[in-house]
């Protein structure tokens, strides 16, 4: 599975192959890429990832999730709190259940490497970028990540 940035494109497009873009380019292709090994499509997923669980100290939660940002760049915010945090990236997979498999194991996967705190996974959001587009032009989805990056809650 292939991460990849969100960039707008017109409600029925055609499919496109997305290409690399400069760290810089925000994208305009689809959000449909294929694999290359077996010819099938893959598309963007938003991924809102909760965490919870004892209290730990502040500036240690801001350094372990300012490594698993540094770690993955598709990271695109994280909030926290001394007992929680929230994480909330887009996430290349075929389907729904590639997508959420990967992110529930981002957590877990990078405990170690990352020092992030012992916390469990107490909710996971995954939408298809369609749906993620629409609810924010509604105006009751997640608000885009702005400013990426680390922030306390």
């Amino acid at each position: 599975m292939r991460r990849g940035r969100p960039g707008a494109s017109p409600r029925g497009a055609a499919e496109r192959t997305l290409t690399s873009v400069g760290a810089g380019d925000a994208g305009s292709g689809d959000a449909v890429a294929h694999d290359a090994g077996r010819g099938e499509a893959s598309r963007l997923w938003h991924i809102t990832l909760s965490v919870s669980g004892s209290e730990a100290p502040l500036p240690e939660v801001r350094r372990a999730l300012e490594q698993l940002a540094h770690d993955h760049p598709f990271l695109l915010t994280s909030r926290y709190a001394n007992d929680h945090a929230e994480i909330r990236y887009w996430e290349e997979a075929r389907d729904l259940h590639d997508a959420a498999a990967v992110a529930l194991r981002l957590w877990g996967e990078h405990r170690s490497s990352a020092k992030l705190p012992p916390w469990e996974i107490v909710g996971l959001e995954v939408i298809d970028r369609d749906t993620y587009h629409q609810r924010v032009a509604e105006g009751y989805g997640p608000p885009p990540a702005s400013p990426v990056g680390v922030h306390p809650f």
